[in-house]
């Protein structure tokens, strides 16, 4: 384990041009530029490996799954030479017994310097027993295994917000990994699941720089969760030109408007997807003609229907069309549904009266 990140790869063979590759791909996705590609490259190249122990509780393995499928940067090089798969739980070829000694190991060879990731969350009712692990509830070894840990990472909407196992009534009392453990750092990376390159740009920053990424008010690092969904829509043109999908596969459908009226929650979804986007880059909900149903949001899960409008919603994180998740937090809001609204509206008047002034020209000149 005192090997370095560069040096475990050399061993795995991968080339010096993979590894120079890689940390220019993780430096572009983390806004970083060839400077910070050359930090990457150093801090590899001399640091000793920092220990992950990934757990998983009440869950359904899509943020492994997503993980694993990862392309910049490239995943088979962070999980490989990152990420030791004797403490994936999933992963891992060690199983039961043998695999727990491994963790219990690794805690206390490298106690208060590893990193726990959680993927799903720990059921509080009945004294944990929903979620069983060792024979054990989930949430013991969790608080166990977090106690010496530098920092945890929460994987997905279910270890940051709790999602669908904690829907009303939420009879499970399953709860989000913050709320559990309130004596160390949590950094949150929502999404069902988070985007592949987000996973490891997150764990790529923490494990070559030695800290933690800038955080929004909400705990989530600010390189991915900064902006809207809807700030970079290659749709919000149409948005602002007041061209909306009314229906599902009419006109506008076909033509690529925006999906804001039929329940598009963009304007109020703060993740990377309209940038970093799926599959290495191809497409995302949105693209696909899907409107965002803003599954890294709290609560997303209970606001009603993926189709209902934003103004029929009450939604915490935005004031207002044009606010950010650092200044607002979680602030509740009807307000910033009726805003987005307002924003819409007025789009569709101006469209509106830019056709009926191109008609009255277009009679003028016949």
């Amino acid at each position: 384990m005192n090997d370095t990140y560069y040096e475990l790869m050399r061993r795995r063979g991968i080339s010096r041009r993979s590894f120079l590759k890689f940390c220019s791909l993780t430096a572009a996705s983390l806004g970083l530029g060839d400077a910070g590609a050359q930090q990457i490259a150093q801090a590899m190249q001399t640091k000793p490996r920092t220990p992950v122990i990934w757990l998983e509780g009440l869950e359904c393995t899509c943020c492994s799954e997503s993980f694993i499928r990862s392309a910049h940067p490239l995943a088979k090089d962070v999980v490989l030479s990152m990420l030791s798969l004797d403490y994936h739980m999933t992963l891992s070829a060690a199983a039961g017994q043998q695999l727990r000694e491994n963790a219990l190991e690794t805690i206390a060879k490298h106690k208060g310097n590893y990193i726990l990731a959680v993927e799903g969350n720990p059921p509080l009712a009945e004294d944990g027993m929903y979620c069983i692990y060792y024979g054990r509830p989930f949430v013991e070894v969790l608080r166990e295994y977090a106690k010496d840990a530098k920092a945890i990472v929460s994987w997905g909407s279910c270890a940051s917000w709790g999602c669908i196992q904690a829907a009303k009534p939420n009879p499970t009392q399953a709860t989000p990994v913050h709320k559990v453990i309130t004596d160390k750092p949590v950094i949150k990376v929502p999404g069902c699941p988070p985007i592949a390159e987000v996973m490891t740009g997150v764990l790529t920053y923490i494990l070559t720089f030695d800290r933690l990424p800038d955080l929004d008010a909400q705990g989530r690092p600010k390189m991915f969760y900064s902006q809207r969904v809807h700030d970079k829509c290659y749709r919000r043109p149409h948005f602002d030109a007041g061209q909306f999908v009314e229906k599902f596969d009419d006109a506008g459908a076909r033509q690529g408007f925006c999906l804001y009226k039929v329940g598009c929650k963009g304007p109020v979804t703060y993740n990377a997807c309209s940038t970093v986007r799926w599959n290495e880059g191809t497409s995302f909900p949105i693209q696909s003609g899907h409107g965002c149903i803003g599954c890294s949001e709290d609560a997303f899960w209970d606001k009603g229907s993926f189709y209902d409008h934003l103004t029929t919603l009450t939604v915490p994180g935005l004031a207002g069309v044009e606010g950010t998740a650092d200044k607002i937090g979680l602030t509740v809001l009807a307000a910033a549904g009726a805003a987005v609204a307002a924003h819409a509206a007025v789009s569709a008047i101006k469209q509106a009266r830019s056709k009926t002034r191109n008609d009255q020209v277009s009679e003028v000149e016949k």
